[in-house]
Order: C-alpha cells, then structure tokens, then sequence
C-alpha cells in the first residue's frame, strides 16, 4: 500500500467571485510531520479546509487515507445553542457546550454513568462499545495539553482562547486519527502550552499537516512544504534546514538574473556591433562597385546580397536577444519576493540610565479584587532597555501594559512617566481605518515635508498606490507596517513602545519585517509575546515574568 495519506489530483479551487485560489495543484503527503508555510493570503487554510471536506474544489480531486482529524484556525466562541456541526458528523465549538460534549464523549460517559447505576439496558452497553476506559484516556489527553485542572463538565465560555486551542485539539486527537491537520494551533498559547503541544506532536505517528508561523514549531517538522505562487514544493528536514535551502536557491535565482541582465547586454551590443559592421560594409560595397564601373544589373544583385546577408544577421542577433529575455524571465520567476525593511531612527534615542517609566506599588481592582498581589507592583524602565514580559494567559500582562500607557486608571499606587510612549496593542487600533497610509502619516508627523512621507513609506514598503489605500483594506502584515511607520516617525519620536503580541497572525515575511524595524529602534520597550524565537532575535535584555500577581525578575526561557 502506498504510504500517501492526502493526494491532490490537479486541484483547482476559486471563490464566488471566480477569483482563482489554486489552478492545476498536484501534490501527495505521506507520514510524518510536514509543515506548511506561505505568506498570508496565498491560500494555507483553503487548502487545509479542502483537505477537510469543508470547501468542495472548482476541479480535480482530494482523497484523505483513514481517519481525519481537523482543527481550523479560528474557533467560534460565541454562545450558540445548536452549534453547526463539521463534515465528520462532531460538533464545532459553541461556549454553551461543556468539555465533555466538546471532546464528543459526553453521550459514553452518560452511558457509563447510567451502567454504573444499575441500568443494564443494551442501548448504553451500544452506546459505550469499546470506550470503557473513555474517562481516563481522555483525562491523560487532557493532563498532556495542559489541562489537567479543567473539569469535564466546565463550560467553554469560561475557559481561556488558549485553552480553547488546546480543548480543541484534545477533541481531535481523541479520535485517534490517522490524518490530522492543524491550522496555526499555537496561537493564543502561552509559553508552557506551547511546549506541551511541542511535547504531544513530537510523539505523533501519523500524517500531520500542519500550517504554522510559529519556527519553534515548524523546526520540529520532518519536511517543510512553501506554497508559492500557487505551486507547492516540499523541502525535506525541519524549518532551519528549509531556510538554508531557500537562502541558497535565492543566492542561485539573483546570481542567475544578474548573468541572464549581462547576457542581454551582450547580445544587444553584439547586435549593435553586427549593424554597424553591415552598414560599413554596404557603403564601402557601394563605393567600390561605384569606382569599379559595373554595370547597374550587376551592382544592384550585389547590393540585395549585401543586405540580406545583413538581414540575416540581424534576425540571428534578434532571436539570442529574445532567447536571453526568456531566460531572464525564467530566471526572475524563481526570485522570492521578500523585501526587508531597512530604517534609522536615530530619533527614539533614550541615553543610558534615564528613567522613561517609574511605577510603584502599582494595583488595578476587578470586581472589587485586586489584580496584583500584596501591595501591587513596582517596574523602572531606564535607558534603551528591551524588556519581554512573559507569563501565563490571564496573568495581566496586556493589564500591565495599559496601565504603563496611561489607558487605565490606578486604583493604588503611583507612576511617573518621561517622555512619549506608543502603545501597539493586539488589535493594531492606533490608526484611522479610512484614511490613506499617506494620510495617516501626514496626521503622525505633520510637520515631516511631504517628498520625505513618500520615501519614507516607500521604505515600508508601500510604493505607488499602495500608500493611497485606506488602512482598513490592508492585510495584517501591511497594517503593522503602516502602525510601525506612524508610530516610528511620529512627532515627538517615541521613548518607550509598548507591544502586546505583535506577531499574533503575522506570517513569516511579516515577522521578519517587524524584526528589521525593532532592531533599529534606539528607545526602550516593553514587548509581551509567547514568541520565543521572536524574541531571541530581538535581543531582548531584560526578562520579566507576571504570575499569580507578582512581577519578577527572570531569565529567557530554554528554546529547544
């Protein structure tokens, strides 16, 4: 039996509109752990909800080996009392469910419940099968993700997005599948459950595809598969081994345009060289047939010579012209289309050892409870520090950061603030969603000359009329650039920047943008993120970590 668990048999799909997604798409995945990746948009999630069956393709075929397990991107947590249910019959997440309904196990446990009660009716012993051990798999499913404190009768609305994520997550793997697609699952994770998933697919033997921004992860994959310009090519080893052969097939594609460039000079000036060589050739053919005194018939055979001979020539010269534009072009084609952002900002300058934030026994109250322990929190920020506030979901670290900006209120204690601080919150909300990028920076940095907005945008990458569409169009990835461009270069420049989860649904281009940009930041800044690889390129210095209402002092966390 072949080992292929998923094939793609000339796969095409479009939306509504006969906007075209994918067009003529063959591929297979075996065994194994194969992560997927590709800039935002190129179609990630559309082809894992084929592969599901939740989207039906325009052409072609998709075929899924054994049991399939999914578990899509974004999971509905709105209240739903008969929530929709997926293509295998379960039920997708509505907060009115509880965890065993959500796990699909809730009808074997009433089952069970009601056989351990005295009722031998059939129809329960049907109804339990094999599953006699139900509770305590699904318990030690359940104690591996995390949530060994999490009831089975706990309603979702009261748990956490991360716990949600790993819930759901639960639910598939306790159909002991042997396809399972996951789509970004450790987003909304902190640091602690995203090792712990780490942990669990680890030791996965099945055929996992999964799409992903999260390297940590993707290093733990046996081949990566890049979706690019609606192809898909698998590259085998991990994500490291994957961008070494992407760095050393762009050094080859640049090298080649750069040769296919000379060639076309070479074979115009050739061309030139050959016109010239013709002509001079043709007006010393006619002197000399002038001064030979040839009769006219003669004179006029050899002047058609000459200029077919010439013709010829030229059509030679023009077709290695063409052939060498053919060969630039294809060249061109394997060029990846990855722009980085490259920035001074000599503007955000903070001298070492200058106080941008001074908070004391800093305390917030929720229901009449307060948020941090004993008697609140204290923090100094001083000088060009890059400080990452770590911690687990709910810890009040996004609190944290909205009491440093000024956004909330404090119900004790006192801060002292110098200087501008910019807040780039999860939701990416500082700019007006109906004006232009333009516009918006003009609004940021009024008295900045209008020809240095436009160069400035054009090394954010947004040239010609990119920079003239409004913010709400843009994609996540270009939103962060605009937020960045605004607050970067807003007058006065900020001292400190506050960011909470910044690469939350940023794909990888993304990410690395963000990290160019960060990186010539001279301020300090407080960044929370459960990012680890993000973070270890930021070069952060100074490690904080928030649990159960007490800021300490830390070191990094291992990355494995």
């Amino acid at each position: 039996m072949s080992d292929a668990f998923i094939v793609c048999s000339n796969l095409s799909f479009s939306w509504p509109d006969d906007t075209p997604v994918f067009r003529d798409l063959s591929f297979t995945v075996g065994g194994g752990r194969t992560g997927l990746v590709a800039p935002n948009g190129a179609g990630k999630t559309t082809l894992l909800r084929l592969i599901a069956g939740e989207l039906r393709p325009t052409a072609g075929t998709v075929s899924v080996r054994g049991v399939l397990g999914y578990l899509p991107q974004n999971l509905p947590l709105v209240g739903d009392p008969a929530p929709p249910r997926r293509p295998d019959g379960t039920p997708a997440l509505g907060s009115d469910l509880t965890v065993a309904e959500v796990l699909g196990i809730a009808p074997v446990i009433r089952a069970l419940h009601a056989i351990e009660s005295g009722d031998a009716s059939e129809e329960h012993f049907t109804t339990v099968g094999d599953d006699w051990d139900i509770e305590e798999r699904t318990r030690a499913q359940l104690d591996r993700l995390g949530l060994e404190h999490v009831p089975l009768d706990r309603h979702l609305h009261t748990l956490s997005g991360g716990q949600v994520i790993s819930l759901g997550l639960a639910a598939q793997l306790l159909k002991r599948p042997d396809v399972l697609l996951l789509d970004e699952p450790t987003n909304n994770l902190d640091v602690d459950a995203r090792h712990k998933l780490y942990d669990v697919l680890d030791d996965w033997a099945g055929c996992l595809l999964l799409v992903s921004h999260d390297r940590a992860l993707l290093d733990r994959m046996d081949r990566i598969g890049e979706l690019d310009r609606g192809e898909l090519r698998f590259y085998g080893g991990n994500f490291t081994a994957y961008e070494q052969a992407a760095r050393t097939a762009q050094e080859v594609a640049e090298k080649n345009v750069r040769n296919a460039e000379q060639e076309i000079k070479r074979e115009k000036r050739e061309m030139q060289q050959a016109r010239e060589r013709a002509e001079r050739r043709a007006s010393n053919a006619a002197r000399n047939l002038k001064n030979a005194g040839l009769a006219r018939i003669v004179a006029g055979g050899l002047k058609r010579a000459a200029q077919e001979s010439a013709g010829r020539s030229n059509e030679t010269h023009a077709a290695r012209v063409s052939e060498a534009r053919a060969r630039l072009d294809d060249a061109s084609r394997a060029l990846r289309n990855e722009q980085s952002i490259t920035l001074e900002l000599p503007g955000t300058n903070v001298p070492a050892g200058r106080t941008v934030f001074l908070g004391e026994r800093m305390q917030v109250r929720y229901g009449g409870r307060d948020l941090f322990a004993g008697d609140g929190v204290d923090l100094t920020i001083r000088g060009p520090e890059r400080i990452a506030l770590l911690g687990p979901n709910g810890a009040g670290k996004s609190t944290l950061l909205r009491l440093i900006n000024g956004d909330l209120e404090l119900d004790g204690g006192q801060v002292k603030r110098a200087g501008r601080i910019a807040y780039l919150s999860q939701r990416l909300d500082l700019l007006d969603l109906d004006r232009t990028v333009a516009e918006n920076l003009a609004a940021s940095a009024p008295a900045m000359p209008e020809a240095q907005r436009m160069n400035l945008l054009a090394r954010f990458l947004f040239r010609g009329t990119r920079m003239h569409l409004p913010v709400g169009v843009l994609s996540g990835g270009e939103r962060l650039r605009a937020t960045l461009a605004c607050v970067l270069y807003a007058e006065p420049a900020p001292q400190l920047l506050l960011l909470d989860e910044p690469t939350n649904n940023l794909d990888l281009v993304s990410v690395g943008q963000l990290e160019s940009a960060l990186g010539a930041y001279q301020g300090a800044f407080v960044v929370v993120s459960h990012d680890e690889r993000f973070l270890a390129e930021l070069k952060v210095d100074r490690w904080l970590r928030l649990s159960e209402g007490r800021l300490l002092e830390t070191g990094p966390p291992d990355v494995d």
